[in-house]
């Protein structure tokens, strides 16, 4: 077994339990040849190789994920990893202050993205209240 499928066995029930199998599996059954290369190599990279690492916690790694894809302006994935951070246990408060923080190093306008990112997936997910219709 090559190195990149001994990391692609580790990295996808990792993918899986952090963003959640239907994405992943979905992904994964859309992918075709050509797509599946990506898919490969992102399992084995960025899931076994860096997510398999056990120097970091999960929860660390998603602060660090929404920080970095809020200085990179990355909003779909800002969303998906949102998601992830809920899975892996932070609170809506534990976000927020991550998207705060990135705000300030980052500026308003990607700090204004990904807090609007965010809220969708917090009030999709139920984590925090729908906003009020201020025409109601």
């Amino acid at each position: 077994m090559s190195e990149d499928s001994a990391l692609f066995d580790k990295g996808m029930p990792i993918r899986r339990e952090v963003l959640g199998a239907e994405y992943v599996d979905g992904s994964m059954a859309r992918a075709d040849d050509f797509m599946m290369a990506f898919q490969r190599a992102t399992t084995a990279w960025a899931w076994g190789w860096a997510w398999g690492d056990d120097t970091l916690d999960r929860r660390t790694r998603s602060l660090l994920n929404l920080a970095m894809l809020t200085a990179l302006g990355r909003t779909p994935e800002i969303k998906l990893h949102v998601k992830g951070a809920l899975n892996n246990g932070l609170s809506v408060d534990e976000i927020k202050a991550t998207l705060l923080h990135a705000t300030a190093y980052c500026g308003i306008p990607a700090g204004l993205d990904a807090f609007k990112a965010a809220h969708e997936v917090l009030v999709k997910e139920g984590a925090v209240p729908v906003p009020k219709d201020p025409k109601a």
